[in-house]
């Protein structure tokens, strides 16, 4: 089957309007921006400025990767304040549901939302038609076991280590609820409100400090700060040091009492407790080393490879051309 082919009717998008009619024609306007006339730069790529990137890469990262990690790896115990973390794998504190499944209005203290929880709490919002304070899945789940660390001395006595709860968040901003015009009694501001499903006791009694309770208590403001990965850490407790002359941590033998709480085999996950000191960044983790020193170990690598694939061809095309 033959088709009739008209340039102009290519160029105007399609074949003249009858006589009279307005012309139609899919052509930009004659500007710079849609003729692409505008001034431009476009990089030229070639071995002289490929392969100093890549080499200058790999020699700026592998240095930063090895002073990291050497660094992370100088933490050591136990000297200077000794930080307690609870630790936690296989729980995925970044899915999308679960980061939304709080009311962050209820958390700032208004008394409406208190009553009456966001939707995005469900299915932790009410309980025995109560509304749930906090609601949501996040508070829901909050890790509530109990550590408590001992020296075992030479008289085999425990001797309790002293364990500082008030320094976890420092000068940090935290959500206070609302007081009520009746009263300074917490209770009295959650009546007519649950505790989560999981918890063992009522948000205004999660510590026996009455500073300590409501939507303040250290521990729940540092669990409602969500992990990014499913393997993860949370401040738990701080061991201050009392004097330069001794350790925070003496040598010896310890003996740590867990007050199991938190079930972990319904997401197959596992619990820990690290001790650790920080230095200039933060606690021990080699991840940040390691990544500097694979990215510049890569970059150098390839820049070998592609110093050696040029130099092959470069010398193959130039005999090409004498032998021609």
């Amino acid at each position: 089957m033959a088709m009739n082919y008209n340039a102009k009717d290519e160029v105007d998008g399609g074949p003249p309007c009858a006589p009279g009619g307005t012309a139609k024609t899919r052509r930009p306007d004659n500007t710079a921006f849609k003729q692409q006339r505008l001034p431009a730069w476009q990089p030229i790529l070639t071995a002289g400025t490929v392969l100093p990137i890549f080499f200058i890469i790999g020699l700026i990262f592998i240095p930063i990767g090895i002073g990291i990690f050497v660094t992370s790896n100088n933490i050591r115990e136990i000297e200077g304040n000794v930080f307690m973390y609870y630790g936690l794998s296989n729980f995925y504190q970044n899915h999308r549901r679960y980061v939304k499944s709080r009311d962050d209005s209820q958390l700032n203290g208004d008394s409406s939302a208190l009553l009456n929880p966001s939707k995005e709490c469900e299915p932790y919002r009410r309980n025995e038609d109560k509304p749930i304070a906090p609601c949501g899945a996040i508070a829901n789940s909050m890790f509530n076991d109990t550590l408590e660390l001992f020296l075992i001395g030479n008289d085999s006595y425990p001797v309790p280590i002293t364990l500082k709860r008030k320094v976890l968040l420092g000068g940090q901003i935290k959500c206070e609820i609302q007081k009520s015009p009746g009263g300074d009694n917490l209770e009295e501001r959650f009546k007519g409100t649950t505790k989560p499903v999981n918890w063992l006791n009522p948000v205004y009694v999660l510590d026996s400090d009455p500073d300590n309770n409501g939507f303040i208590n250290e521990d729940f403001i540092v669990w409602m700060r969500t992990a990014a990965l499913p393997t993860f850490r949370k401040l738990y407790r701080l061991i201050e040091r009392k004097s330069d002359l001794h350790p925070t941590l003496p040598a010896g033998r310890y003996s740590l009492n867990i007050t199991y709480n938190y079930p972990v085999h319904y997401f197959d996950g596992r619990k820990r407790m690290i001790l650790s000191t920080i230095s200039w960044m933060g606690g021990k983790n080699p991840f940040l080393g390691i990544a500097y020193i694979a990215v510049g170990s890569i970059s150098f690598l390839l820049g070998v490879v592609l110093l050696v694939i040029n130099h092959k061809y470069r010398n193959s095309s130039n005999t090409a051309d004498i032998t021609i």
